[in-house]
């Protein structure tokens, strides 16, 4: 009776407002790049919003992320109420039970995200993980550059024309080199951008038979390309060079011409950070036998794991973070330029954000081209454009790209790379029991 007595009276002095209830905590793993930096210094305006909630950070680089995530979900440790996973996670994990479905309602309106983005995060129907922001790569070249050189980009042109114009275009001695790429090594690194390569050039990770494909006439010709190309108008060390190291030098005018993440056309054409803001022009990701897989896709998004016991508190910050009114509040805050782009509609047909995103057009015609489940010209087994969406594929994926950057810096020849690379994969797949 007692018990029941003192309950009441908890009950009655949380009615009067004597008692306050402890907030949820809300852990959120993320990645440490701007756009997710700028989310953070929003937080206030969710937290004056949901004053029952508190949000509490964890910001990792990439590779940390990816191996933190990986092993909390896998283990069911709970350390995460929130995590950012990327477009290659979400069915795996998804399949596996391992995230809790995005509980949408009207107001978030679910038609107004991206196709393409929004079928890769879906499984039998359901929503597994909210785009924070999505991408796929194009050419961003100096348009300067190519009007000195007398050469007009198409909309889509080929991997001759853009080698066309790397060559004429390339100065070292000015400090202009002809061809920004990737090279450092990793399954999201090099190789992201060397699956499309190899893509368009007739290629694909495995046969329908799980069966590698990489020591290929498809693949030695994608290589042969990339490594005799950044030979002759890449930058010096190109071979420990990524997304940020090429950003960086298409920024100080350094590169003529570069094909990577959309994202990056809205900082290269900032005047804040770019020295040649007003020179750049875009284009479609180059093509070479097949328009097909010749750009990739990607979008970093936040997901529930299923261990979460806060799973009330997790669907209200995430639809507030992935929604209309957040980028809304982006571009009040910090302008439209600043704004997370590549999942929803409506940001691209709002008249704001036209006006100062001149790649918008380019981007958005790259995401909706991409597709998932059709990305090589002989049929493959796998979902995903520049990986394989089966767990095996990180493994495999980094020891390819060990190889290939290697094959970059001369340590290796392209053959050598190629078969080396070939013999780690078909490893891999027996040991994990795709073919004998």
């Amino acid at each position: 009776m007692k018990r029941f007595l003192k309950a009441g009276l908890v009950l009655a002095l949380i009615g009067t407002g004597l008692v306050s209830q402890a907030a949820t905590e809300l852990v959120i793993a993320t990645v440490n790049n701007g756009h997710m930096i700028e989310m953070q210094k929003l937080t206030p305006f969710f937290e004056k919003a949901n004053p029952d909630i508190k949000l509490k950070w964890v910001t990792l680089e990439e590779g940390t992320l990816r191996q933190r995530v990986t092993t909390d979900i896998a283990t069911k440790g709970g350390q995460f109420d929130v995590m950012t996973i990327g477009l290659y996670e979400a069915p795996i994990w998804s399949k596996k039970g391992w995230l809790k479905p995005i509980a949408t309602d009207a107001a978030y309106d679910v038609d107004d995200l991206l196709p393409a983005i929004r079928n890769g995060l879906s499984t039998d129907g359901k929503l597994y993980a909210a785009p924070f922001y999505g991408e796929s790569s194009m050419l961003m070249y100096r348009k300067d550059l190519a009007d000195k050189a007398g050469i007009k980009f198409p909309d889509q042109p080929t991997w001759a024309q853009v080698k066309e114009f790397a060559d004429k275009v390339n100065d070292p001695k000015a400090g202009v080199y002809g061809m920004c790429l990737r090279g450092k090594p990793g399954w999201g690194d090099n190789m992201a951008f060397l699956t499309t390569l190899v893509n368009t050039n007739g290629g694909q990770w495995f046969d329908m038979q799980w069966k590698p494909q990489i020591d290929t006439k498809a693949w030695k010709d994608a290589i042969t390309f990339y490594v005799d190309m950044m030979k002759k108008d890449g930058p010096p060390g190109a071979s420990a060079n990524s997304f940020n190291e090429n950003l960086a030098l298409f920024n100080e005018g350094k590169c003529a011409a570069w094909v990577d993440a959309t994202i990056a056309a809205s900082f290269i054409s900032d005047p804040k950070q770019s020295k040649v803001a007003d020179k750049v022009a875009f284009a479609q990701a180059p093509t070479a036998t097949t328009p097909k897989g010749a750009n990739w896709l990607w979008s970093w998004n936040l997901a529930i794991p299923a261990s979460s016991t806060k799973d009330e508190a997790a669907q209200k910050f995430i639809k507030w973070a992935t929604s209309k009114d957040y980028i809304n509040l982006v571009a009040k805050e910090t302008g439209w330029a600043s704004v997370p782009t590549g999942t929803r509609k409506s940001t691209y047909a709002n008249p704001e954000f036209q006006k100062v995103a001149k790649f918008a057009e380019a981007e958005k015609k790259a995401i909706d081209s991409a597709n998932l489940t059709d990305s090589t010209l002989p049929k493959s087994p796998y979902v995903g454009v520049q990986y394989a969406a089966i767990p095996e594929f990180q493994a495999i994926g980094v020891a390819v790209g060990q190889q290939m950057s290697a094959a970059l810096s001369g340590k290796v020849t392209v053959d050598q790379a190629l078969k080396t690379s070939q013999t780690a994969a078909e490893r891999e797949m027996k040991k994990a029991g795709y073919y004998k």
